[in-house]
């Protein structure tokens, strides 16, 4: 296969920010925010990153009370911060710095999440990203799981001269493989860069790529990228060179895409309205089960 390098489609601003619940003040890249179509970067259905802010101390605990979930998987990302969360499964957690949570929500749960206890308490800085992951057709109907992806559990490939490092959090880069298990291929990086460090990243071409500048600056294919700036590729290629301008953390994304119909309103993903208003009859008649707020 051919390496040619990837054209970038365009490099995106953070979009003015909102707050969800009174705990994630985020900028939602994805849909929207310059990615009109819906499958742009798909699998990858949603991208909302909480850029860095300061939470001062709290008795209560800021976060989303509780809320459904069905059709597609979360993927919690933490920089800064800590977050817990419960469902209505029993199942219950605490995101720390570095780690990632990946859950399939699939055929439906209620969940809610916020500022960790001891985090909320002493205040400081927040910083985090979630994805809604895409599932097929035939996977949004099963079973709801997590997988806790500890910091410790990735995959880590040391890059040349102690410039950096990738940690894999699935798929696999050259022969470091990350522990995560997805429905359908895709990659999932976080790339930290010493100054001047290069990397290089191969992705099928017909996969949707992005990247997110989470800390630093970066040289991405030739052009520059500020902080909390999202690249988005062409499907034109499949070589990335990154060289970090300063230390950097990017966020990297790369999928092989769902080509079915999408559905989506509020916290449900289908392929069709009869199946969301099936998801909204079923969250009425407690099917999704029980969670106090």
């Amino acid at each position: 296969m051919s390496k040619n390098k990837r054209s970038i489609e365009a490099i995106i601003a953070p979009p003015p920010p909102h707050m969800v619940g009174d705990g994630f003040r985020v900028h939602s890249f994805f849909p929207g925010g310059g990615l009109i179509d819906k499958k742009r970067m798909s699998p990858f259905f949603l991208m909302d990153y909480g850029a860095k802010v300061d939470f001062s101390p709290s008795e209560h605990l800021r976060g989303v009370g509780v809320h459904p979930h069905r059709g597609f998987e979360t993927v919690t990302i933490a920089y800064h911060g800590r977050i817990a969360h419960h469902d209505s499964a029993g199942n219950s957690g605490i995101i720390g710095e570095g780690d990632v949570q990946w859950m399939t929500a699939a055929s439906g749960l209620l969940h809610k999440e916020y500022h960790e206890e001891t985090f909320s308490k002493t205040g400081g800085l927040f910083q985090m990203v979630q994805l809604w992951v895409n599932l097929p057709a035939k996977y949004k109907m099963t079973p709801p799981k997590y997988q806790e992806v500890t910091h410790g559990m990735m995959g880590t490939y040391q890059l040349p001269g102690d410039k950096g490092v990738i940690e894999v959090v699935a798929g696999k880069y050259k022969n470091v493989k990350g522990p995560a298990s997805t429905f359908t291929p895709m990659y999932v990086y976080n790339a930290k860069l010493k100054k001047g460090a290069k990397a290089e990243l191969n992705f099928p071409s017909e996969y949707n790529t992005g990247l997110l500048v989470v800390e630093g600056n970066a040289v991405v294919n030739d052009e520059s990228v500020a902080t909390d700036h999202f690249v988005l590729f062409k499907n034109d290629g499949e070589l990335i060179n990154i060289e970090a301008s300063d230390d950097a953390i990017i966020l990297v994304l790369s999928g092989e895409s769902i080509d079915e119909p999408i559905a989506q309103y509020g916290p449900f993903l289908m392929n069709t309205w009869k199946e969301v208003e099936e998801a909204i009859q079923d969250v009425n008649a407690g099917k999704f089960g029980v969670l106090e707020d």
